[in-house]
C-alpha cells in the first residue's frame, strides 16, 4: 500500500505530525509512506526515518499559482497513492487530498472538498468561533494536536495501536557537527548556555523584550551563556531586547538571529542546557531535541499546543481573557498585552533555575523519557 500524509502548515504544526508518522510506520512496516509538506520546512522532515518519501510543495514560490498548483496535483495523482491522510484543514491541503486520485481519502477537510473524502473528522485541537447574535465566542481546542492526529489514524485508517514516541526530528551528521563547531567557537569550555527565542508569529504570543532582557542579565550574572536564536524576522526585536540589557556587551552573550537553518538550529539546541521561548515553531523543535523548556502563553490556547514533554514548564497568563486567540490585542492603555505583562520575570526565572538544577546538562546528554508528554502548567 502507498500512503500519503499531507500537512502544509507552519513549523510547529509540522513537528506535531511526527508522532503520527511513527505510528503509521509501526502499523504498516512494509508499506510506502510519503509526507507532503512545505518546501521551506524540508529540514524538519527530509531525514525522518519513518518516511520513504518526502514531497515538497513550494507554497510561496513556483507552486503558488493556479496552473502550477494544478500541475502539482497531477504529479500527486501520477504516484497512485492508495490512502491519503490530510492533517491540515485548509483549502489548499483539502484540494490536494480530494483530487489526489487515492482509493481512500481521510482526515480534516474544508466543506467544499469533503464530499470527495471517504471520511472526514473534526480537529478538536483547533479553536472555534461561535456566533451568539452579534457577538462571537472564542472556544479553544479541547485536546492536544498530537492526540487529534491519533484520532484520525484510529477512526479513519483502522490503526489499532498507537506508538507515541513524542516529537521527533532527525538531522544529518554534517549538520550536527557544524552546529557543535558554531557552539564551541562562540562559548568557552564549561559554559552552560541557555537559548532564547523571543519572536513569535503573533504579537500576542510575545513576552516583553524588556522581560527577556532582564532574564538574560540574571543568567549572565550567574555565569551562564546566553544565545539569542530566531529567524530573520526577529532581528529587530532581538536588537531592541539586547539594547535593554545591562550586560549586552558581555562575551557570554551571542546573537545568532537569522543565521541558522532549521537543521543547524536543532543541532545547536542539542548543546544548550535550557530553552526560554515563546509559543512558537522553534519551541516545538526544542521539544523534539529533548531540551528542557520554559515557555509563556498569553493569547495561545494551552490544551492544543503545549510543549509535548513532561519536563517542560508552561507559564499561563492570569488574565480572564486568556486565551483569546487574537493576533493583536484589542485592549488599550496599560491593559494592552496584559496577558504577557502580568507574567513576571521572577516567576519565569523560578522555573528556569528549577529546570537548570534538575537537568543542567546539554540536551543531547539528557535521557529521553517516552510516554511522559504532559508539561507542567503554571498559573502565575
Amino acid at each position: 500500500m502507498k500512503i500519503l500524509v499531507i500537512n502544509l502548515m507552519h513549523l510547529g504544526d509540522l513537528m506535531l505530525v511526527t508522532p503520527a508518522l511513527t505510528t503509521l510506520r509501526k502499523n504498516f512496516p512494509n508499506d510506502h509512506i510519503a509526507l507532503l509538506a512545505d518546501k521551506k520546512l524540508a529540514d524538519l522532515v527530509d531525514r525522518n526515518e519513518n518516511l520513504d518519501e518526502c514531497i515538497l510543495l513550494d507554497k510561496k514560490g513556483v507552486d503558488d499559482h493556479l496552473w502550477t498548483f494544478a500541475k502539482f496535483i497531477f504529479k500527486i495523482r501520477a504516484k497512485k497513492f492508495d490512502l491519503v491522510i490530510n492533517l491540515h484543514r485548509n483549502e489548499r491541503a483539502s484540494a490536494l487530498a480530494a483530487f489526489s486520485g487515492a482509493k481512500k481519502i481521510v482526515g480534516y477537510s474544508k466543506p467544499l472538498f469533503s464530499w470527495l473524502f471517504t471520511k472526514t473528522l473534526p480537529n478538536p485541537s483547533i479553536a472555534r468561533h461561535i456566533k451568539h447574535g452579534f457577538k462571537t465566542q472564542y472556544m479553544p481546542g479541547t485536546q492536544h494536536q498530537v492526540h487529534s492526529h491519533f484520532d484520525v489514524l484510529r477512526e479513519a485508517c483502522g490503526v489499532e495501536k498507537i506508538f507515541d514516541n513524542g516529537l521527533e526530528m532527525w538531522i544529518s551528521d554534517a549538520a550536527s557537527r557544524e552546529a557543535e563547531k558554531i557552539f564551541h567557537d562562540n562559548f568557552s569550555d564549561g559554559v552552560k548556555v541557555v537559548a532564547f527565542n523571543i519572536g513569535a508569529s503573533w504579537l500576542t504570543k510575545r513576552w516583553l523584550d524588556s522581560y527577556f532582557a532582564e532574564c538574560a542579565d540574571i543568567l549572565i550574572e550567574r555565569g551562564y551563556g546566553v544565545a539569542f536564536l530566531g529567524g530573520t524576522m526577529d532581528t529587530e526585536i532581538v536588537s531592541s531586547c539586547v539594547a535593554k540589557m545591562r550586560h549586552g556587551s558581555d562575551e557570554r552573550l551571542k546573537i545568532f538571529t537569522g543565521e541558522f537553518s532549521l537543521a543547524i538550529l536543532a543541532g545547536f539546541l542539542d548543546n544548550c542546557v535550557l530553552f526560554l521561548t515563546t509559543d512558537s515553531g522553534p519551541m516545538h523543535i526544542g521539544v523534539a531535541r529533548n531540551i528542557p523548556i520554559v515557555t509563556m502563553f498569553g493569547a495561545s490556547p494551552v490544551p492544543g499546543f503545549y510543549p509535548y514533554d513532561a519536563k517542560d514548564v508552561l507559564i499561563k497568563s492570569p488574565e480572564p481573557c486568556h486565551p483569546c486567540g487574537q493576533h493583536t490585542c484589542p485592549r488599550a492603555g496599560d491593559d494592552n498585552l496584559a496577558c504577557m505583562k502580568k507574567i513576571p520575570v521572577a516567576v519565569v526565572m523560578k522555573y528556569v533555575f528549577e529546570l537548570l538544577d534538575a537537568y543542567g546538562q546539554p540536551a543531547k546528554e539528557i535521557p529521553r523519557v517516552h510516554g511522559a508528554y504532559q508539561c507542567r502548567v503554571v498559573d502565575c
